[in-house]
């Protein structure tokens, strides 16, 4: 019975709430800015069982994987796994996470459309990035439905006005 009462159906992790009946590589890549194969590699690193529920876990756990991924010392991961690298303010390799990340991106974007590069061009623009075709997708904006032409109305009122007149069938 002590066991029920331990487990946490929503666990609190990085300031947001996570379902606490997932496994833990799956409900750590519910977080935003970490994907599976990163959740993977945070419960590989720090010897969680990878089969086990998030509510299972201890607060000490859940905090070893917060401070994991904080302290930009002990991430013991390749390079290529951070999410910003190089950052360009600092020259750093970061992993971050939920709001931190929304809030990089968007400065970077920002930071593209001041200096006027192509990519902030193609952003204040609305348009696609990262050379994607535009001819018929990415289309924004209000729809013109179809319309017909002026030679094709008078016509059809005529076929209108003959109907309602009798609607007698040609003989031929």
């Amino acid at each position: 019975m002590s066991q029920q009462q331990q487990f946490k159906y929503i666990v609190r992790l990085f300031g947001q709430d996570v379902d606490g009946t997932m496994k833990v590589p799956y409900a750590l890549a519910m977080v935003k800015g970490i994907g599976y194969n990163t959740a993977r590699a945070i419960v590989f690193k720090l010897g969680l069982d990878k089969d086990r529920r998030l509510g299972e876990l201890s607060d000490e756990d859940i905090k070893k994987i917060e401070n994991y991924l904080t302290d930009k010392k002990i991430l013991e991961v390749p390079n290529w796994m951070y999410n910003r690298r190089k950052d360009y303010e600092s020259g750093i390799d970061m992993h971050l996470v939920t709001s931190d990340l929304i809030f990089y991106v968007r400065n970077d974007i920002e930071r593209e459309k001041k200096i006027k590069s192509w990519r902030g061009v193609r952003h204040s623009l609305g348009l696609k990035v990262r050379g994607q075709r535009t001819r018929t997708t990415g289309r924004t904006g209000v729809t013109v439905g179809v319309r017909r032409s002026k030679a094709a109305q008078p016509a059809q009122q005529q076929q209108k006005a003959q109907a309602s007149s009798g609607g007698e069938k040609k003989q031929g």
